[in-house]
C-alpha cells in the first residue's frame, strides 16, 4: 500500500488531496455511527505523520458538522503537512487536550496515532497514552490499523491500541488476518479512497499474491449449475476414509459435509464394525466395511482398487492406531485431502517429502497445533507467510483453519476467508469440512484446485454464522453446522439472482 501511494505520488496526485479523501471517508463513516445528536463529543490522538494528518482532518470536519471536538497530541515534533492541519485546526478553536483524562467526557475517540508502517516499540510516555486510553469505558476507532500493532504480522510493539471498530484504507492490511492482532482491531470496515486500478498493477502486476474469497468468486467456483442431462457417477465419486470405534461421529459428520456438497457418490470406509450405524445415518453412501484393530481403528482399506474414485479424503476420526493408509493412497491419481490424524500419521511417518511426489493435488487441512507438527521450522506467527512457505515446500495445498482460515498453493497464489465465527471452535467442525471438500473437489468444475478449497471453506464459514443467527455461538454444534450448509447456499443463491 505504500509503495501504491508512492506511484500515485510520482504521478502527480497531491498528497495533501489523497489525505482529504481518506478524511472525509473517515468523518462520514464516523457520523453514521455516532449521530450528533446522540454522540456529540468526540476525542482525537494525533500522532505526528499522515495518519495523525487524517485525525486532524477528521477533526476538523467533526467540527464544522457541529461535534465537539477535542485534540489529543502527546509528540509535538510533527511532518510538515500535519502541523498545517493542527494550525487549521487550532484556528477554528477546536479544544486541545492533555492527557487521556481530556477523552472521559467523549462519546467516541479516534486513534490517529501511527496507523500502517510502525516497527519500533511504544515504550515511555506514548506506552501510557495507550494504555490510559484503552481503559476508557468508549469506543475507539482506529484509523487503518490500530496504532501499535505491526502492519503485516500483526504483532503488538509494546503496547497497542484496542479498537472498537478499525477503518482499513485502500487495501486490506495483512495485520487484519493474523491471530495476535485480531483482539486489538474489532469490526473492521475497508473505506475506498480512490485507489486507481492502475496504481495497483503498477506495484503488484497482473498476479496478487493474497486475496480474499468474495461471495461471488466463491458461488463462481461451485459446481453450479448442473447440466440439465447427466448421472450421478459423471458428478464425482468421494472416498472418505474416516472413523473408529472411539469416534464414530467423525465418519458420520464427514459423510454430512460430503452429502451437502452434491457429489454424485459417497463410499464412506470405516471399521467393519461401524457399517450399521453408518447405513443408519447415512442410507445413501456406500459403505466399506474395513478390517479394523483391537482398538477399533481401521487396520487396512477393503478394496485396494482406488480407481473408481474423483477425489479422496483421510483423517478424521482414524486415531493413530489406524494402519498405514496415508501410504496407501499416496498414488492414487485423484485429488487426496488429508485431515486429522491423516496429519498427524504423515508427521510420525516423516512422509511430508513423498507428498510432493504425487501427480495429483494433496490438499493439507491442519489446525496451527497439526501445521507445527508438520512443519516444525515454519516460524508461525506470521500465519499468511506461513502458510505460503509450507505449500512451497510440500509441494501441496495448504489450508491452515483458523479465524482467518488461510489456504496457498504451491505456485503462490493464497486466499483468505475473512469472515467466520468463534461458533466453528467445536469438535467436529473441521470433520463436515473434510468431508464437503472432498466432494467439491470430486465433482468437474472450471476453478483451480486452490479456487475449490478456497470455496469450500468460505461455504463452511458461511454455515457457521447462517447457524449463529439461530442458534447463538453457544449452540452450533457440528451436527447443526452439517444442516446449514444448504440453507446457507440456498440464501446466497437467492441473494444472487435477486431482480435487486
Amino acid at each position: 500500500m505504500q509503495q501504491i501511494e508512492t506511484w500515485m505520488f510520482e504521478q502527480g496526485m497531491p498528497v495533501p488531496a489523497l489525505m482529504e479523501k481518506a478524511a472525509l471517508q473517515i468523518a462520514q463513516k464516523l457520523q453514521q455511527l455516532y449521530p450528533l445528536a446522540q454522540s456529540p463529543k468526540a476525542g482525537i490522538l494525533v500522532g505526528p505523520g499522515h495518519n495523525g494528518g487524517d485525525g486532524l482532518v477528521v477533526a476538523r470536519e467533526l467540527t464544522l458538522q457541529g461535534y465537539q471536538v477535542k485534540v489529543l497530541m502527546p509528540l509535538l515534533r510533527l511532518k510538515s503537512l500535519t502541523q498545517s492541519h493542527a494550525n487549521y485546526a487550532k484556528a477554528l478553536g477546536i479544544a486541545w487536550g492533555e492527557s487521556a483524562a481530556d477523552f472521559e467526557d467523549c462519546d467516541f475517540w479516534v486513534d490517529g496515532l501511527f496507523g500502517i508502517g510502525l516497527t519500533r516499540p511504544l515504550t515511555g510516555a506514548i506506552a501510557n497514552y495507550v494504555n490510559e486510553l484503552n481503559q476508557l469505558p468508549i469506543p475507539g476507532v482506529s484509523i487503518d490499523l490500530p496504532s501499535g500493532l505491526h502492519t503485516d504480522t500483526g504483532e503488538v510493539l509494546g503496547a497497542a491500541v484496542q479498537a472498537q471498530r478499525s477503518f482499513c484504507l485502500g487495501l486490506w492490511k495483512r495485520a487484519y488476518f493474523q491471530d495476535e492482532a485480531l483482539p486489538y482491531c474489532g469490526q473492521t470496515d475497508l473505506l475506498e479512497i480512490g485507489i486507481p486500478g492502475a496504481a495497483i498493477n503498477a506495484i503488484l502486476g497482473q498476479f496478487y499474491p493474497v486475496q480474499l474469497l468474495t461471495p461471488t468468486q466463491a458461488m463462481q467456483t461451485l459446481p453450479l449449475p448442473r447440466p440439465p442431462v447427466t448421472h450421478k457417477y459423471q458428478q464425482g465419486h468421494g472416498l472418505f476414509i474416516c472413523g473408529s470405534q472411539q469416534y464414530a461421529g467423525g465418519a458420520i459428520l464427514t459423510a454430512l459435509g460430503a452429502r451437502a456438497s452434491g457429489v454424485g457418490m459417497v463410499t464412506i470406509a470405516v471399521p467393519e464394525s461401524l457399517k450399521a450405524l453408518i447405513h443408519a445415518q447415512c442410507p445413501e453412501a456406500l459403505v466399506m466395511g474395513c478390517p479394523e484393530t483391537a482398538s477399533g481403528a481401521i487396520a487396512a482399506l477393503a478394496n485396494p482398487d482406488l480407481s473408481p474414485y474423483t477425489a479422496i479424503a483421510l483423517g478424521p476420526g482414524l486415531t493413530l492406531q489406524s494402519g498405514l493408509l496415508v501410504e496407501r493412497v499416496l498414488p492414487a491419481n485423484c485429488p487426496l485431502i488429508i485431515d486429522a490424524d491423516g496429519l498427524n500419521q504423515i508427521a510420525k511417518r516423516e512422509l511430508l517429502p513423498r507428498l510432493a511426489q504425487r501427480s495429483a493435488p494433496t490438499i493439507l487441512t491442519p489446525h496451527l497445533g497439526e501445521f507445527k507438527g508438520l512443519f516444525p521450522e515454519i516460524d508461525e506467527s506470521d500465519r499468511i507467510h506461513a502458510v505460503q512457505i509450507a505449500a512451497q515446500l510440500s509441494q501441496t495445498i495448504v489450508l491452515l483453519k483458523g479465524a482467518k482460515t488461510a489456504i496457498a498453493s504451491p505456485e503462490g497464489q493464497t486466499w483468505i476467508i475473512k469472515n467466520s465465527t468463534p461458533a466453528l471452535a467445536r469438535g467436529g467442525s473441521g470433520d463436515v469440512l473434510t468431508g464437503l471438500m472432498g466432494g467439491l473437489l470430486a465433482q468437474n468444475a472450471v476453478a483451480t484446485w486452490v479456487e475449490r478449497v478456497a470455496a469450500a471453506a468460505w461455504w463452511h464459514a458461511q454455515a457457521g454464522l447462517f447457524a449463529v443467527g439461530d442458534r447463538t455461538e453457544l449452540g452450533v454444534d457440528a451436527f447443526h453446522l452439517s444442516q446449514a450448509l444448504i440453507p446457507t447456499l440456498a440464501q446466497w443463491l437467492n441473494q444472487a439472482n435477486s431482480p435487486n
